[in-house]
């Protein structure tokens, strides 16, 4: 019997049965407000196709967009149809054609941008979620700073740019492999650097320099059951996207009034502010560590919040050894094999405690207990910003007076499911 071609699955190019056409309805009885919404398909190779496949090989799928219609609950709108980003790139480069994950990883990648469109911003997204984001004061040093956050996850990552992508930027994001570019636009040259690169899927987003608009403005999101039923909700919009946005810390417990002893740093309030916008596009139960501007340590999609606390720490440890091995020996942590430069690596990353001594600690729920807010404060991290709400807080306020740790509140939480 033949060996099996495991390999050929992801060459598999699906065929496409979703009808073209998609509308959904909501009606009460006295009136009925559909969405509308048409499939998107590309033409490649002289031939009109949709998705590569869905989450996996063998999975169908088809992108519609939405193209008419608007749903109006309350006082609150859906996106106006027609102004597109993610449901409908231009595809100037595309070695293989994208699948749902390119899709959703960019559009995800565009739901962080959307509120960091003020200064040049990198997002890079794997499996739906920021392995590494970060400002810069040109775009190329802002992909620079993201990728230098976690190079082993980004490996095959989609990367969002906020801006126009020069040649700088460009030869940067070309020394990695990368599945996918999102960009408003390409200067010349640019598009030379990336063909290159021919398995590198370049999606030009031209509303993407009118993102910010969207940053406080709402769709209707659907999860499907496993029964064929649907839960829809509003989309998630965060409510503190400016510094004087932020809560205090206070809170009342046994009669007693509690508040933290010390206001965060401007430094401070930028990172805060910064972490929590990203931390809208990381899956719950999530935890970050931002540093000037730069995601540190990344925890997501843990089931209890001190032990998310301590991955996005260990991570943090991780990366730095990896990133230090990487810079110094052109060679991954992982594949030295000198004893020697290990433990030389292993001590230096030790004395930074992984780069996260004045970071910023970011956490997408309250603590129900200090515990979790110890996890950062022992490595050294100077401000938390978290939703607040716990019965406890009182208590994890204390914690943060007797390490004069800043904290301020945002009585929203950010769970992503």
């Amino acid at each position: 019997m033949p060996p099996i071609d495991l390999k050929a699955a992801y060459r598999t190019i699906m065929d496409d049965h979703f009808p073209p056409r998609l509308e959904i309805s909501f009606a009460d009885g006295v009136r009925r407000q559909t969405l509308v919404y048409d499939k998107v398909t590309w033409v490649i190779d002289h031939e009109e196709k949709g998705l590569r496949y869905g989450e996996n090989p063998g999975q169908e799928a088809a992108m519609y967009k939405l193209v008419n219609g608007n749903l109006l609950l309350g006082d609150v709108a859906n996106v106006q149809p027609g102004r597109y980003l993610a449901s409908d790139p231009e595809l100037l480069q595309f070695g293989k054609h994208p699948g749902k994950i390119n899709l959703t990883d960019a559009d995800n990648a565009l739901n962080i941008l959307r509120c960091l469109m003020d200064t040049p911003c990198a997002v890079i997204v794997k499996h739906n979620n920021s392995c590494g984001a970060a400002k810069g004061k040109t775009l190329a040093e802002a992909y620079f700073r993201a990728n230098k956050a976690d190079r082993v996850a980004a490996f095959g990552g989609c990367i969002a740019l906020n801006r126009e992508v020069d040649v700088e930027t460009a030869k940067l994001v070309s020394e990695n492999y990368a599945e996918v570019v999102v960009a408003p636009e390409f200067a010349p040259g640019v598009m030379e650097i990336f063909a290159a690169k021919k398995n590198l899927r370049v999606m030009k987003i031209r509303n993407l320099a009118r993102l910010a608009e969207f940053a406080a403005q709402r769709f209707v999101d659907f999860k499907s059951l496993i029964d064929g039923g649907l839960i829809a909700q509003w989309s998630f919009v965060p409510e503190a996207r400016k510094p004087e946005q932020f809560l205090p810390a206070v809170c009342e417990y046994k009669g007693k009034a509690y508040a933290t002893c010390r206001a965060p740093t401007p430094r401070e309030l930028d990172d805060l502010l910064f972490g929590w916008l990203v931390e809208a596009g990381v899956t719950s139960n999530s935890v970050l560590y931002v540093k000037d501007g730069c995601t540190v340590g990344v925890g997501t999609g843990e089931q209890d919040r001190v032990g998310v606390a301590e991955i996005a720490r260990d991570k943090a440890y991780r990366k730095l050894a990896d990133w230090i091995a990487w810079e110094r020996h052109h060679t991954p942590y992982n594949d030295l094999q000198d004893v020697n430069l290990r433990k030389a690596i292993d001590e230096e990353v030790a004395s930074q405690k992984g780069g996260l001594t004045g970071s910023c600690m970011v956490s997408d729920a309250f603590f129900p207990f200090r515990d979790g807010a110890e996890v950062g404060i022992r490595e050294g991290v100077t401000a938390i910003v978290q939703p607040g709400g716990s019965l406890r807080d009182w208590d994890v306020i204390d914690c943060c007076n007797a390490a004069n740790v800043a904290m301020v509140f945002t009585g929203q939480r950010s769970f992503r499911h």
